[in-house]
């Protein structure tokens, strides 16, 4: 039988898995074209350190890549770095990061939050029940640049990301106190901006010069759009939605897994139960809503590219709309398996990571 007990839909259990068995933790290289497995590593074999969420697996972040090494954060299991042929360039243990529900840490759900790349460093964002923090470590040799504790800060899933431009590079990082902006090359906090939703999960994103952060968990589901620039606590007074660093905002309409996406002038937001909303990426200003028919719990983030945006829903049916001003659904395309992560695209390619398969689906090449 499988032990995986993945469940999806739409439910509100707090129980972790019970799958306490050995687990083997690895990093696969495969051909684009093809799908042929190049090579793939053990980075950690044994029983986990902590449990994780029956909607979840062990392998929740995404590895990142500067073009010669790849990281891979497994969490309490470790941080890694490979060279493009898989050997090991460094490994570094950042502890038992244990994520979960706040209210009882019995319920261990396991990390999310992906490592991200800056300049030579690799950045890793560890918001746990305990001593959460964010800190820098060299692409190199692994060896930690800085750190940063976020002092009480409540377990988070989503990534950082970095805002690079203008008046200077701005790291954001989301969680339940606040959303908070850092000097990516000292971890120095730069602003910070509440209250947020109790469980966070979507990734900040950028767009127009602007960091757009998200969240949807039940009391507010905020959207803010933050300026670069700011400093100290940027926390809009009651009844403002605006201010120098916050070109809009609203209390209502975030999203509370997947994470939203910007193309064109428009952001294209996805609620669990399967409902879009689109705003004016600019402005705020709403667009449409509308529903999906098949509503099964939606998880893994939208992406969007020639003149679609592709919706992946947890019973493995990928929505396909039309982007622009309507709402027009061109396709309902279904994969037969669970798909709780969100789709890649690369080189016209569309891969998406289901229960049990990986698939890559491209137009017939053009002779």
């Amino acid at each position: 039988g499988d032990k995986s007990d993945l469940k999806v839909g739409l439910y509100g259990d707090v129980e972790p898995s019970k799958d306490w068995t050995s687990h083997s933790f690895r990093l696969y290289s495969l051909d684009k074209k093809t799908g042929k497995i190049l090579w793939e590593v053990v980075a950690y074999e044994g029983q986990p350190k902590t449990k994780r969420h029956t909607k979840s697996s062990y392998a929740a972040a995404t590895p990142v890549t500067d073009g010669k090494n790849v990281v891979v954060l497994f969490g309490s299991e470790g941080l890694y770095c490979y060279d493009f042929a898989g050997k090991l360039v460094w490994k570094q243990d950042l502890g038992v990061l244990d994520a979960g529900w706040f209210y009882d840490p019995d319920y261990q759900w396991g990390t999310a939050s992906s490592p991200i790349i800056y300049k030579d460093m690799v950045i890793v964002q560890a918001d746990i029940q305990k001593d959460s923090f964010i800190a820098a470590y060299s692409l190199k040799t692994g060896k930690q640049v800085w750190k940063t504790a976020r002092v009480d800060e409540l377990p988070s899933w989503g990534t950082p990301t970095i805002y690079s431009g203008p008046p200077r590079d701005e790291l954001v990082t989301q969680a339940t106190h606040f959303i908070r902006g850092y000097d990516p090359m000292s971890g120095k906090e730069l602003w910070k901006i509440g209250p947020n939703s109790e469980v966070t999960a979507p990734t900040p994103i950028v767009a127009n010069s602007m960091m757009y952060v998200t969240n949807g968990y039940r009391g507010i589901q905020p959207i803010f759009a933050i300026k670069p620039g700011g400093s100290g606590d940027l926390s809009l007074p009651a009844g403002k939605e605006t201010s120098d660093f916050i070109a809009w905002s609203k209390q209502h309409g975030g999203p509370y897994m997947p994470t939203p996406v910007i193309y064109g002038d428009t952001m294209y937001i996805c609620q669990n139960a399967g409902i879009v909303l689109t705003l004016n990426a600019k402005t705020g200003e709403k667009i449409y809503q509308e529903r999906f028919k098949t509503v099964n719990g939606y998880s893994g983030s939208p992406v969007a590219g020639d003149g679609k945006v592709y919706f992946p829903g947890e019973d493995g049916d990928v929505n396909v709309l039309k982007a622009g001003p309507k709402y027009e659904l061109l396709a309902t395309n279904p994969l037969g398996e669970p798909l709780m992560a969100s789709p890649a695209i690369s080189d016209g390619i569309l891969f998406f990571r289901a229960q049990h398969t990986l698939f890559a689906i491209a137009p017939p090449a053009v002779k």
